[in-house]
C-alpha cells in the first residue's frame, strides 16, 4: 500500500496496478470497496496539495465519456471472454505508448476526452487500469497538472463506484475499518511523494507516466495469458 500511494503521489495513478492484485492474493475482503475507499482519500489528498493546476473542464469531459463506458464495461465482462479481452485491451495500450514514442501527440481535446473517458470507463470496469486513457493525454503537461487532473478525476469516479456500492449494501462498517487500518500506510506514501514529486517533474514526468502505463498493460497481458 506505502508503494502503490507512493507511485500515485509522484505519477497521478497506478496505486490499483501495485495493490490490486497484492490485496487479492493475500486478502481478497480488501477488493473492492476498502481499496475503493482507500483511493478514495488519496484522491482527495493530492486534489488537495494540488488542486489549482487541475484541468476542471478536462475532468468533466472525461466523465461524460466515462458514463457510457461504465456499461459498456458491465457488458464485456458479461459477455466477452476474459483473457482474450484482457490481452486485447493490454496490446490496445502497448501500441498507443507506442505511437506516442514516434510521432502520435494526444493533447485533451473535448473530444478525445470523450473518448478517452469511454475507454477509461470499459478499462476500469472490466480490467480495473482506468487510469492510462486519460493519462495518456496528459503525458505532454506538466507534472501539477496531471497529478491533480487525475485526481479529480479519480475522486469523482470513486465517488460514484462507492455511492453505488453503498446503494448494493456493500459499504457498511467492516470494510470501512478494513481501509481505516490501511490508512497509516496510504498517508505515508503520500507524503513520501512530495520530495520525489520534485524530483519527477520536468524531464521525467513523461516517461513515468508511460512506464506506468505500460506496467498496467504488462500486468494485464500476463493475467490474460494465465488465465
Amino acid at each position: 500500500m506505502l508503494f502503490g500511494a507512493l507511485v500515485q503521489g509522484v505519477v497521478g495513478y497506478g496505486m490499483n496496478l501495485v495493490v490490486a492484485p497484492l490485496l487479492a492474493l493475500t486478502d481478497p475482503s480488501l477488493v473492492p470497496v476498502p481499496l475503493l475507499l482507500i483511493a478514495m482519500v488519496h484522491a482527495l489528498l493530492a486534489v488537495a496539495r494540488e488542486h489549482n493546476h487541475a484541468d476542471w473542464r478536462g475532468v468533466g469531459w472525461a466523465m461524460i465519456g466515462r458514463l457510457p463506458g461504465i456499461g459498456l464495461g458491465v457488458a464485456a465482462v458479461a459477455l466477452l471472454p476474459q483473457g482474450p479481452f484482457s490481452i486485447a485491451v493490454a496490446l490496445s495500450v502497448l501500441i498507443c505508448v507506442g505511437l506516442s514514442l514516434l510521432s502520435w501527440r494526444p493533447s485533451p481535446t473535448p473530444r478525445s476526452l470523450l473518448v478517452a473517458g469511454v475507454a477509461s470507463g470499459v478499462l476500469g470496469t472490466a480490467a480495473a487500469i482506468g487510469g492510462p486513457p486519460i493519462a495518456l493525454l496528459y503525458q505532454h503537461h506538466s507534472g501539477p497538472t496531471i497529478r491533480a487532473t487525475m485526481a479529480v478525476y479519480f475522486a469523482v469516479g470513486t465517488a460514484a463506484s462507492i455511492g453505488g456500492l453503498a446503494l448494493s449494501g456493500a459499504v457498511h462498517a467492516e470494510p470501512a475499518l478494513r481501509a481505516a487500518m490501511l490508512l497509516p500506510f496510504l498517508v505515508a506514501g503520500f507524503l513520501l511523494s512530495n520530495p520525489l514529486r520534485r524530483f519527477i517533474d520536468g524531464r521525467w514526468m513523461r516517461p513515468a507516466v508511460l512506464v506506468v502505463a505500460v506496467g498496467s498493460a504488462a500486468a494485464l497481458l500476463l493475467r490474460g495469458v494465465l488465465g
